[in-house]
């Protein structure tokens, strides 16, 4: 890692510093991979590419602090040029999970009702049931069950009496025609018509007419001031 000039470096407990240019362009620059750095008290020091950390904010990080850095240089605040060997450490990742609890939720349900239409076609089976008359008589055993197409047909056998008539002579039935003359006596009523003729005199037109409804004669009244004649004799004459 090549650190950019005057970048900040800090390490532990405060330990503090910037990357040290060369006040001279002629001098040359370390090439073994090590990067000098100013420390705030004027230290300079030498530090492996390695040990520096770029950080977010543009700043490095090194994994030492003052007490490492004397440790290697043997003098304690003494201000001169050192070559500080630091060893290289890695860090390993080791990631564990426990639950915490972050919140707690409250959940209310409600039940909601809502007509939907549904037509989805479903599957139905029938069975159309025929009775098809044979009346025929089976001879040798019974028909089996059988399939015409997807039409299964079940024989129905059904034991029946078989009556035999033959004709016999049982009698003979004859008839003779005879007449008789017989004598039955009996009473018949029978009408005829009689015609009675009475002679009377001429009716007067003031007379009141009588008619007798028994006999279906007409008589006539004569007037009250005048005196009945003597009737004269009738003859009767039968037709």
């Amino acid at each position: 890692m090549d650190g950019s000039p005057s970048a900040l470096v800090l390490g532990k407990d405060g330990l503090r510093g910037r990357i040290d240019a060369p006040a001279n362009p002629a001098q040359p620059v370390p090439t073994d991979g090590r990067i000098p750095v100013r420390l705030d008290n004027g230290q300079r020091i030498l530090i492996p590419a390695e040990a520096l950390t770029l950080q977010s904010d543009g700043s490095y990080a090194v994994p030492f602090g003052p007490t490492e850095l004397s440790a290697a240089n043997g003098t304690g605040g003494a201000q001169r040029e050192a070559v500080l060997t630091i060893p290289i450490v890695e860090e390993e990742l080791r990631v564990e999970k426990r639950a915490v609890e972050t919140g707690r939720t409250r959940i209310v349900k409600t039940v909601r009702e809502r007509q939907e239409t549904i037509d989805e076609p479903l599957m139905r089976e029938e069975v159309a049931v025929e009775h098809v008359p044979i009346n025929r008589v089976v001879e040798g055993p019974s028909p089996p069950v059988r399939y015409e197409g997807e039409i299964m047909v079940i024989p129905l056998l059904e034991e029946v009496f078989v009556v035999e008539k033959r004709l016999m002579l049982k009698e003979e039935v004859r008839i003779r025609r005879r007449q008789t003359v017989v004598h039955e006596p009996q009473t018949v009523t029978l009408r005829s018509e009689e015609v009675a003729v009475e002679r009377v005199d001429p009716i007067s037109p003031h007379a009141a007419d009588r008619v007798d409804l028994a006999s279906g004669r007409l008589e006539a009244t004569p007037p009250a001031q005048m005196e009945e004649p003597d009737n004269p004799p009738m003859k009767e004459i039968n037709e």
